[in-house]
């Protein structure tokens, strides 16, 4: 099996080696527990750990941003608990669509395990809670998701930190390039024989998303139409999840393309769209122009 292994070209020696004890799946481990008697397997995850770390991030930054603009900061805590409810219900609905059979063979384990959240699901579901807690609170909606925008980059670039931690099963296709590695630890089945690397798509995730942020952080105190930063952030983070995509490992549902990729090309569109509304001659009236303040 060794040698047939090398002959495939999988086995790469000069790659980067992700040591099982590099990775954290699990910080602290309570065990198993009978609530009602129903038995429930409870852990403080690292992804868990850092999405705790995104959202906290992101209230501190976008209350600091409804400051800047005028509007009251006291909302972003509001804000934030909305999207972290709406983000995860939304995540874990998505995945039980996607992996159904699996959903129907142990409910319990599979809602309440520590793994298995989809970005876009949470992001759909972000988006609605947080639209109806945006309504409640009577904050103006394209002036707020301008507000939002730079963070949902940062909190998606240090969620998927979470994921490389744990091994969240969203690795890419096995690759012999010297920055490939292996996840022998994943909280998520890792089924390869040893030597075997894949992208570690969760890095390149990392960095797109921080690269994300950096370009709306600067400019968000540039002069533009109320909106504009939020439609930046659909075309820019949609199409760079697109690419990565080509090197993950999830199964096409539209020809060759995966679930993701679609949905990209759904944000991808709506945020050209939006953004060519947006400054269009007409759209002066409607969409101010917004400066450094």
């Amino acid at each position: 099996m060794e040698q047939a292994r090398r002959a495939s070209g999988i086995e790469c020696p000069g790659a980067l080696r992700y040591h099982p004890f590099a990775m954290i799946p699990v910080i602290v481990d309570f065990g198993t527990l009978s609530v009602f008697g129903v038995k429930l397997h409870l852990a403080i995850y690292s992804y868990g750990m850092m999405m705790a770390m995104a959202f906290l991030t992101g209230a501190y930054l976008v209350g600091l941003e409804l400051k800047r603009k005028g509007l009251p900061e006291s909302a972003a805590s509001t804000l934030v608990f909305w999207a972290a409810v709406g983000g995860l219900i939304g995540a874990r609905l998505l995945t039980i669509f996607e992996e159904f059979s699996e959903f129907l063979h142990d409910p319990v384990r599979f809602i309440f395990t520590g793994a298995g959240f989809v970005w876009y699901g949470g992001l759909i579901g972000g988006f609605v809670a947080v639209t109806l807690a945006m309504r409640r609170l009577k904050l103006p909606f394209l002036q707020t998701v301008d507000c939002i925008a730079p963070t949902l980059a940062l909190g998606h670039a240090i969620g998927r930190i979470g994921c490389q931690l744990a091994g969240d099963g969203d690795w890419g296709a096995v690759s012999t390039l010297p920055w490939a590695m292996a996840y022998p630890n994943a909280i998520v089945g890792w089924n390869y024989p040893p030597g075997v690397r894949v992208h570690p798509t969760p890095i390149y995730e990392t960095i797109a998303y921080t690269v994300v942020f950096g370009i709306l952080w600067s400019l968000r105190k540039r002069p533009h139409r109320d909106g504009a930063l939020f439609w930046w952030y659909l075309v820019l983070a949609s199409s760079l999840r697109f690419l990565v995509e080509f090197v993950r490992i999830n199964p096409p549902v539209a020809g060759t393309l995966t679930q993701a990729q679609v949905i990209s090309i759904v944000l991808v569109c709506i945020g050209v769209w939006r953004l060519i509304v947006a400054w269009a001659p007409s759209a002066g009236g409607r969409s101010a122009v917004r400066s450094a303040s």
